[in-house]
């Protein structure tokens, strides 16, 4: 075994002595693509989402210093077509770029690697000559020519050098150049017989360009035919909880939100599998060390950028362009780069066909509320701890409480909060009450009854709270929003769920610029009315 070339299948074989759900299919889609045009892979995903783990497994598999068929036996590749064909054929050169950097970041990484990897492979064929001023293309070229063999490349953390390093920098032009020497020219063709690149960020582009334009490319943002080996599935997070006995709708809650491509609904699959060991949901996500950069993101100077991260953590969406960003996480130079970058990092989650982005779900979502504590957010800050107050006064039924709350919600300094009827105060409402998406499903304009209600609370699985049916009147008064739920049978579509009901109604003036309040529960008499 070498220190890079023919690591063997030990890296698998510790996944597979633990708890593995089977992602194996991934083997197939890249044995599809071998010695053909689309042979070069690079798949981008955020820390945790198993890029490590599916670097090891095609190490396991293609590589023919080993004998890895029992570590595939029972998996879904075994019953593949090309499962025999590729099965350990491969001289395998795995470098974990990550490990390299730590080690080797105050001298020339790039020349260091080249060295360290040439030495390594001419060990493995000490028949071949190393000639003075020679690099590592240069002896994989004569070693192909001279033995038949094709190696398979595996880069686990592709763009730690670009996470370190500034583009323009000595170090970041070299690590570029030794890239396009190793995978763009011809002389590839004749020594791989694939390539398989992973980190967080797709290949940076230089103007509109990538930089190794003959890769084919797969991305939080474009995931292609890749899309259900970026995470866990709902329907292998199910077969999960049933196992350890968790509760998946508290998994769902915690975990899920992500659209991926044309995978709807998946989970962090890190953070799944840590909260069925601890037998505990809660955010594991700090862990990533990726928490410190998301501060300095949201917090730049972007027009509108504000307002949509006040938007999202209220559980609503902002409309992004993914198209200009340089994949480089130095050069952020609109709101979308950083709303992009954010995507990239798996903090927000991406709709391709609506170009929009939100928070996906709560462990994600309580993230970026500590992120937005590190900011200059004074009054973003405040709305976020008055929120939580909000919340109370209203399930306490304390409607001049929640009247003063809307009030102060209605001052705060961001454009989406400017009144002119019934769906900005709902804009309001979702931000004043973005505490409750915690404990709550909140819905708005939800068909129910005879007509749409604003907004309904709906209280998650093991939540004991009422739900709340929310009607809107501008320039009216808060006792008609009361009549309109009653008469138009709101309640119908949520006593499906619960019969612990409140029915609220808010009324704002627009002469007085104030709010006014109604209470009352399902059912029963008026628990309290604020109203001028």
């Amino acid at each position: 075994m070498g220190i890079y070339i023919n690591t063997g299948n030990e890296g698998f074989r510790r996944a597979r002595n633990s708890e593995y759900v089977d992602k194996s299919g991934l083997i197939a889609v890249v044995n599809n693509t071998l010695f053909s045009e689309q042979s070069f892979t690079c798949v981008s995903r955020c820390r945790r989402f198993g890029k490590s783990m599916a670097a090891d497994m095609l190490c396991a598999y293609y590589d023919k210093s080993c004998d890895s068929r029992e570590l595939f036996a029972d998996l879904e590749i075994a019953g593949h077509p090309s499962f025999e064909e590729h099965l350990n054929k491969y001289p395998v050169i795995y470098l974990d770029l990550s490990e390299f950097v730590m080690q080797f970041h105050e001298i020339d990484v790039v020349e260091i690697l080249d060295k360290k990897l040439r030495e390594d492979v001419l060990r493995a064929y000490p028949d071949t000559k190393q000639v003075e001023g020679e690099d590592l293309m240069d002896n994989l070229i004569r070693i192909a020519e001279q033995t038949g063999d094709r190696f398979f490349f595996i880069i686990d953390e592709w763009d730690a050098i670009c996470r370190e390093h500034k583009s323009g920098t000595h170090t970041m032009d070299r690590y570029v150049d030794w890239l396009r020497r190793m995978f763009k020219g011809k002389s590839a063709k004749r020594v791989f017989a694939g390539v398989y690149m992973t980190g967080i960020l797709p290949i940076k582009k230089y103007q509109t360009q990538s930089a190794l334009n003959n890769f084919q490319e797969y991305s939080m943002v474009k995931p292609g035919g890749m899309a259900s080996f970026f995470g866990f599935t709902k329907e292998e997070v199910k077969t999960l909880a049933e196992k350890h006995g968790m509760d998946f709708d508290e998994l769902e809650k915690w975990y899920d939100g992500y659209q991926i491509g044309n995978e709807l609904s998946m989970f962090n699959p890190n953070s799944v599998m840590t909260a069925l060991r601890e037998q505990w949901c809660e955010s594991y996500w700090a862990k990533t060390g990726a928490f410190d950069s998301v501060s300095k993101y949201i917090s730049m100077n972007f027009e509108g950028l504000k307002d949509d991260v006040v938007a999202m953590l209220a559980g609503g969406w902002a409309k992004v362009n993914t198209t200009k960003f340089q994949n480089d996480m130095a050069i952020i130079r609109s709101r979308d780069d950083a709303l992009t970058v954010l995507i990239h990092l798996g903090y927000l989650s991406y709709d391709r066909r609506k170009q929009e982005c939100r928070i996906p779900n709560r462990e994600v979502g309580m993230e970026m509320e500590n992120a937005v504590e590190n900011t200059n957010w004074t009054n973003v800050v405040e709305t976020l701890q008055k929120s939580e107050q909000l919340l109370r006064a209203t399930l306490e039924g304390d409607a001049e409480a929640v009247a003063k709350g809307i009030d102060i919600a209605h001052d705060e300094e961001t454009s989406i909060l400017s009144y002119n009827n019934e769906n900005s105060m709902a804009c309001v409402l979702s931000i004043a009450y973005l505490y409750a998406k915690n404990d709550y499903i909140i819905h708005r304009e939800l068909a129910s009854g005879r007509g749409f209600a604003d907004l309904v609370f709906i209280p998650r699985k093991n939540v004991d709270s009422p739900a709340l049916v929310v009607e809107l009147k501008y320039d009216k008064d808060a006792d008609s929003a009361i009549s309109q739920i009653k008469r138009k049978k709101y309640p119908a579509k949520v006593v499906q769920y619960t019969d612990n009901l409140l029915l609220v109604g808010i009324n704002y003036d627009k002469e007085t610029k104030t709010h006014s309040c109604v209470i009352e529960r399902w059912g029963d008499v008026t628990l309290k009315t604020h109203d001028k």
